[in-house]
């Protein structure tokens, strides 16, 4: 790949954050590098349509990010490359009918996380059935009971058809859902504010607990500590208490040893990716709420090549929805060959910031992301400064000049330090090394 072409994807991962799903995947992301002439950005695209769209909505947006990345103003220039005939050559108040239309299906809501809209399959019939039992209080063995699998697999739709459900049958109970990262921000907020009476009366006067993601708890000691005597007060007066993760609890490294054991008191429930009928009945579903008619040999071949992650799934309908409406054409394999090539090909993760890391360190330590910035030498600060450097250049293999800068100005050297002390600490303390390893892994997860 050449320079252009990583400072285009930069550009555009930074784009990516900015603006909705649909509008990034039609505008943004076909955008193909040519050269950089002087302050020149020279890009292309396939047609005259998406060239007028970018031009007019997002050339000021695109000037501005690639001067953040250049350090100086440049100037955009887009072409047309026209391999193929286009059909595509909508009048002006047209192009707004069509923007008005595809920017709707970013409006769109997703169907009612309920039961009834979960999609269920072989891999994941047993944690269905035990969230259904959860919400109509079968049996209070399922005390905690904890969901795991990968990303995108409808850990979050099962906890929301739980509230949905409890909320429905009896509404008169205390239902909260809530994710690991936002209950940590939430206590660092309370205690920051002296909020924590407050922060104790909304979390351990509920009927049922709803936590996703507690693996982001892992590291966090005074986090945990919170949670731990949250879980036993909710417990021991037999509330409901069900958590979901990317991974079992013994596989959280740095979750203490009490919190993992009672995780594990009540019901463990896995999630894998969908078998391939499931993958064509949540395509199904989905081209159902769009209103648009996907040929089976379309939805067979989208099933078969997207196994790992049903948004996925869901953003390839989207996205065959936004081209009909822009070709006037019913979808098609070719257009499942271009979706999909774009999809699997989409593997450039969105570049992590400095501050981000620094962000997470600060919440993992309890010290302050303005300390560890500065130049306070005191142990405790001096240590997550040192891994705050060192997990910044595992994860952006930034320059240490570049790294520095972000440290109050420390030199090369003081950089080369800190990397060794935190190489150090990995090798002789095993504790130590699972918190930074877990650190890393949750920001990269994000």
């Amino acid at each position: 790949m050449t320079r252009f072409s990583d400072l285009l994807e930069i550009v555009k991962a930074g784009l990516e954050s900015e603006l909705s799903p649909t509008a990034y995947s039609l505008w943004i992301a076909p955008l193909k590098p040519i050269e950089i002439k002087d302050s020149e950005i020279i890009l292309a695209l396939n047609n005259d349509f998406q060239k007028d769209i970018v031009m007019t909505k997002y050339s000021e947006k695109l000037c501005k990010s690639f001067k953040e990345v250049l350090g100086f103003d440049v100037r955009l220039k887009i072409l047309v490359e026209e391999n193929e005939p286009q059909n595509i050559n909508p009048t002006k108040e047209e192009k707004k009918q069509l923007e008005e239309k595809i920017v709707s299906l970013d409006e769109f809501k997703d169907y009612p996380y309920t039961f009834k809209t979960f999609i269920v399959g072989s891999t994941n019939t047993f944690a269905y059935a035990a969230c259904k039992a959860v919400a109509q209080n079968q049996t209070g063995a399922y005390n905690p009971l904890f969901i795991y699998g990968p990303s995108g697999l409808g850990k979050t739709h099962l906890l929301l058809a739980i509230k949905h459900e409890v909320n429905l049958k009896k509404p008169n109970l205390n239902v909260l859902y809530i994710n690991g990262e936002s209950f940590t921000n939430e206590f660092i907020s309370a205690i920051e504010r002296e909020k924590t009476r407050e922060f104790h009366e909304k979390y351990r006067n509920v009927d049922y607990l709803l936590m996703d993601d507690i693996q982001f708890l892992a590291g966090k000691t005074q986090t945990q500590e919170e949670f731990f005597y949250t879980f036993n007060d909710l417990h021991q007066i037999g509330k409901q208490i069900v958590l979901t993760s990317d991974r079992p609890p013994k596989e959280i490294k740095t979750l203490e040893d009490r919190l993992r054991t009672r995780f594990e008191w009540g019901l463990l429930a896995d999630i894998a990716p969908s078998d391939f009928e499931t993958r064509v009945a949540i395509i199904r579903r989905k081209s159902e709420l769009l209103n648009v008619t996907i040929p089976d040999d379309v939805i067979n071949y989208i099933a078969k090549n997207l196994k790992n992650n049903i948004r996925q799934l869901e953003g390839a309908v989207k996205k065959i929805k936004a081209f009909e409406l822009l070709a006037g054409s019913p979808p098609s394999m070719n257009m499942a060959h271009s979706i999909i090539k774009d999809i699997l090909n989409d593997n450039q993760p969105t570049p992590v910031t400095i501050e981000k890391i620094i962000g997470e360190v600060s919440k993992t330590f309890n010290i302050s992301e303005k300390d560890i910035k500065s130049t306070k030498r005191q142990s405790k600060i001096a240590k997550a400064r040192h891994i705050a450097i060192y997990i910044v250049r595992e994860i952006t293999q930034a320059p240490y000049e570049e790294i520095g800068k972000e440290f109050s100005n420390r030199d090369h050297s003081t950089i080369t330090h800190s990397l060794k002390q935190v190489d150090n600490i990995m090798k002789k303390d095993p504790k130590q090394k699972e918190i930074i390893e877990d650190i890393i892994k949750n920001i990269r997860d994000r």
